[in-house]
């Protein structure tokens, strides 16, 4: 109970606060609209090129922290493909678009908030190394199989354009990409510079979170709910389980494996709604599952804290 207090409920009290301010019109649509605007195209971003750019890669991109985390997001995906095909029976789409709800977990909105009120932010270095290749990865993995789909016979040169082109136009990546030349190269920024893009990364996930909650109050529970409540099981319970099964076998340390399964226990990402909005596939179903998955999160996560070392 402790846990849900201290950790849990600041965070969905910051999303609910926004969320509120939308539903009784105390805040607009369109403010909302600028305030993701510039969280996920501007704040987060510094956020993320800033934990890139100081990370020590060689000891946190840990090889085990990675295969542990992103072998259960694939087997999210796999799984998600297959049921919606095979056993509920959608295109190949929707298919792919519901894969991509148990791919995409909240790692940053959700994922990095909980983790530092859990464990302090000295524990976040683990979730960084997930979160720099969170966006590639799962964007390449869901636009190279929609555009498979999509371009059936369209050849590997036209799919593979539109792969990079969506992947490069991102701006997570962007930041994530921007951080690995500071860090590589071992460039200082300007002391200005510096203090200017820790001033955007301290408003980033307060703001990023109370845009969160009002972009929630758009999505309405419509759709297949039995498909629904297949695709946020794969979020809130598949992926973590493998994430703890794979990391235990792997030798994990506890701040990795602590991060590894919190990070997999978050509910599916806005962006799971971004991608099934982009191809016009399975959109409802995906923003169902971002709304009804962000509210089972609060006791799933307390559940796997709980049960964390």
């Amino acid at each position: 109970m402790q846990a849900l207090i201290e950790v849990i409920l600041p965070v969905f009290l910051v999303l609910g606060f926004g969320y509120v301010a939308v539903w009784r019109g105390l805040f607009s649509d369109a403010s909302v609209d600028g305030l993701m605007k510039f969280t996920q195209n501007f704040a987060i971003p510094c956020l993320l090129f800033r934990a890139v750019s100081t990370l020590d890669l060689g000891q946190n991109f840990d090889w085990r922290l990675l295969f542990s985390f992103y072998s259960g997001a694939l087997a999210g995906f796999a799984l998600g493909l297959m049921g919606a095909r095979f056993v509920f029976h959608r295109t190949w789409e929707d298919s792919v678009a519901i894969g991509f709800i148990g791919l995409f977990s909240n790692s940053l909105l959700l994922g990095l908030p909980i983790t530092e009120r859990a464990y302090g932010p000295d524990a976040l270095e683990p979730n960084y190394a997930i979160i720099a290749m969170h966006s590639p990865f799962c964007y390449g993995v869901g636009l190279t199989a929609m555009e498979i789909v999509r371009n059936r016979g369209a050849g590997l040169v036209r799919t593979s354009r539109a792969i990079l082109r969506a992947m490069f136009r991102n701006a997570l990546v962007i930041g994530i990409s921007l951080g690995l030349v500071v860090n590589l190269s071992g460039v200082v920024l300007p002391g200005a510079l510096s203090d200017a893009i820790d001033m955007m990364i301290r408003a980033a996930l307060p703001a990023a979170l109370f845009g969160l909650g009002g972009v929630l109050v758009r999505y309405r529970p419509e759709g297949d709910l039995r498909v629904i409540g297949f695709t946020v099981s794969l979020s809130l319970l598949l992926h973590p389980a493998i994430v703890w099964l794979m990391g235990g076998a792997m030798g994990l340390s506890t701040g990795q494996f602590r991060s590894a399964v919190v990070t997999a226990s978050m509910a599916p990402g806005v962006n799971a709604y971004i991608f099934a909005n982009m191809y016009g596939a399975a959109r409802r179903v995906a923003a169902s599952s971002v709304l009804i998955g962000t509210a089972l999160s609060v006791v799933t996560v307390w559940v796997w804290l709980a049960f964390l070392p």
